[in-house]
């Protein structure tokens, strides 16, 4: 399981959505504007990735931050994280931890799916007792944590403690912030849709002006500067065929072309076409064709004479 406390920016994330909205000025902005403010750490933590970073911002709580560098304590953490996500509908959702600390979450949307969760909170909504962390002190030692108890309660005891009437107008504050982020997300989505057809629009350009060479799909995506692995998928979904698919298909289209002039030999055509060999040319024309390229001319000519 990946530790929570690692910073939550080197991981994968950072080409999805979630990870362009993070780095754009509008979230950094109001990121340093609402920790400033509150002394409170906000992460936008994208849907279903594991462990938020609330622990990895500068005004996490410390208590929680200890609790991000044990495994046994980790593992309960993330549990309630998991939960947390789970129960969030439209409006902001807070639970809390065994120790009693509460976190929040709200919704970021595209449509109506739940793309990430502003997240906020590593508060108690009570005076810290004695008492307890005498109970916060057992669950740990339950758990097997190795931590050191002083340290912990002396974190724990220094935990920013917020009214119930103080800490929802702030939760109030982030809900109108996430509809903020969607639309910046849906605005990041069509402009990611466009970079996507215009890709697609450079490849099938490339593969018409160069359909007598070699075609290769990790040639072509490093042309229109994608990874292979990406641009298979990303043509796939826009065309609805593979990239050998249709290369097949225009290639085919190009030969019925040349079928027509019956000066032109068979085998002459395979390979001023881009096929390696006869056998293959014979294969991939009757796929796509339905009969063979001897067939085809057949039948053209035939038309041509009635």
């Amino acid at each position: 399981m990946r530790r929570p406390n690692l910073p939550p920016d080197a991981d994968v994330r950072a080409n999805t959505l979630t990870g362009r909205l993070t780095r754009s000025k509008l979230f950094q902005d109001y990121q340093s504007a609402f920790e400033g403010a509150t002394g409170l750490p906000l992460y936008l933590q994208e849907a279903g990735n594991g462990p938020g970073g609330l622990s990895s911002r500068p005004t996490g709580n410390a208590f929680c931050q200890m609790m991000a560098e044990n495994h046994e304590t980790c593992a309960s953490c993330f549990a309630l994280q998991q939960k947390l996500e789970e129960r969030v509908g439209l409006e902001p959702r807070s639970m809390r931890c065994f120790a009693g600390l509460c976190e929040s979450a709200v919704p970021v949307r595209v449509g109506e799916k739940i793309i990430a969760f502003l997240q906020t909170g590593q508060i108690l909504l009570h005076r810290p007792d004695a008492k307890r962390f005498s109970k916060v002190a057992q669950t740990l030692i339950e758990l097997g944590s190795r931590i050191d108890l002083k340290k912990a309660e002396d974190a724990w005891f220094a935990t920013t403690v917020l009214k119930q009437e103080q800490y929802k107008p702030m939760l109030r504050l982030l809900h109108i912030f996430a509809t903020h982020l969607s639309e910046c997300a849906n605005a990041l989505t069509l402009e990611t849709q466009s970079a996507e057809c215009e890709s697609v629009t450079k490849a099938k350009a490339m593969v018409l002006a160069h359909l007598d060479d070699e075609l290769s799909l990790s040639h072509v995506a490093k042309v229109v500067n994608v990874s292979a692995a990406y641009f298979s998928e990303l043509f796939h979904k826009t065309t609805g065929m593979t990239f050998t698919d249709y290369v097949a298909r225009m290639r085919v289209e190009k030969v019925k072309h040349l079928l027509a002039d019956s000066r032109l030999q068979i085998t002459a055509i395979a390979f001023d076409t881009g096929f390696k060999s006869v056998s293959q040319f014979n294969r991939v024309f009757k796929k796509v064709a339905g009969l063979s390229p001897r067939q085809y001319r057949l039948n053209q000519a035939v038309r041509i004479k009635s």
